[in-house]
């Protein structure tokens, strides 16, 4: 299988790392993260398969409650820009990735199926809930090779600045030194040296390791999409 897939919103490319593992050739679409805009992005038309991407979850989720206290600035909702990309693209499909209360993305013609999902459920020690939207002409279901536990531990949020690696706490404990980062890093299913050479500062890495999708959580997710866009259809 050789499918093309554009990356909004990439950040370090962990979901992008995870679509890439399971065979997936990813095309990375601009980030601020990197000096680019969506909002000046006009893909082509009919050249990806599927468009791919976490916009800044920030205006939906638990940091919502920091910036009303002043201590933190809100990142714009771009879901819009992600759906006007998708419209122009007009792949054959398309995932977001978002926190739970996140609107789903409405672009004409395609049909969205969204399903939550716990990283836990995966096999993996963190408790990190995020919701995923697949969007396709048929409205196609994604089936995963897991099976979701009744009544999951409720996960406390996530933060973009990285201060809740432990989770199962349900607080901030404001901790950015290297050994947070070391236990994002495995938290996150991601080798203890990823990284290493990146020009960021520590409080640099914790952050963009805190918003990018853990690797078996995306893994998983690129797994299902692979099965009901291409194994169905041979």
């Amino acid at each position: 299988m050789t499918s093309l897939v554009l990356s909004l919103f990439p950040g370090i490319g962990l979901l992008d790392m995870a679509f890439e593992l399971e065979g997936f050739c990813v095309v990375r679409g601009p980030d601020l993260l990197w000096g680019g805009d969506i909002r000046t992005f006009h893909p082509p038309a009919g050249k990806f398969d599927g468009v791919i991407g976490g916009p800044p979850c920030q205006q939906f989720s638990c940091v919502n409650q920091a910036a009303r206290k002043g201590l933190q600035r809100l990142a714009e909702n771009l879901i819009p820009e992600f759906e006007r990309v998708v419209s122009l693209a007009a792949p054959m499909w398309f995932l977001m990735e978002n926190v739970k209360p996140a609107p789903l993305p409405c672009v004409p013609s395609y049909r969205v199926w969204e399903r939550v999902i716990n990283n836990r459920w995966t096999g993996a020690e963190q408790n990190r809930v995020r919701r995923f939207s697949f969007g396709s002409i048929e409205g196609r279901p994604l089936v995963f090779d897991f099976e979701p536990f009744l009544n999951p531990v409720k996960a406390s949020c996530f933060t973009a600045n990285g201060t809740q690696w432990d989770a199962d706490k349900g607080r901030s404990r404001g901790d950015r030194s290297c050994k947070s980062l070391e236990k994002g890093l495995m938290l996150q299913g991601l080798p203890s040296d990823f990284l290493a050479h990146a020009p960021f500062t520590v409080e640099g890495k914790v952050r963009t390791v805190g918003n990018g999708v853990p690797l078996p959580m995306g893994r998983a997710v690129a797994r299902a999409v692979k099965r009901a866009m291409y194994e169905r259809a041979t």
